[in-house]
């Protein structure tokens, strides 16, 4: 079954530690409700810096990467009505990329 990786984007952080902490048990319930088909929880990311050609910026990205899961589903619209009731998108105004993992020819 092809696997999805959902990317974290954006969004506000949390304004103080107990709404960090609610946001978190309602995304720790969200991705228990996934069962089986979350195959790899993820994590958050934090620092990020770019490194182009010509060296590394650390100017601040218009979208950043906030972290990752992976999902399993039968297809990209499979994926989608997975991830849809997410609490990145709800709580914290943030967006969600999902892209195909590939595999890798031997």
């Amino acid at each position: 079954m092809p696997e999805f990786i959902i990317t974290y984007h954006g969004g506000k952080k949390p304004e103080t530690k107990e709404e960090g902490m609610e946001g978190m048990a309602k995304w720790k319930a969200w991705a228990a409700g996934l069962g089986a088909a979350l195959t790899n929880p993820g994590t958050p990311v934090g620092v990020t810096k770019t490194l182009t050609a010509s060296g590394v910026s650390g100017d601040p990205s218009p979208n950043p990467l906030m972290g990752y899961s992976i999902v399993e589903a039968d297809d990209m619209d499979g994926a989608l009505e997975l991830i849809k009731d997410c609490p990145h998108l709800h709580m914290f105004d943030g967006t969600l990329e999902v892209s195909e993992m590939m595999q890798m020819p031997e």
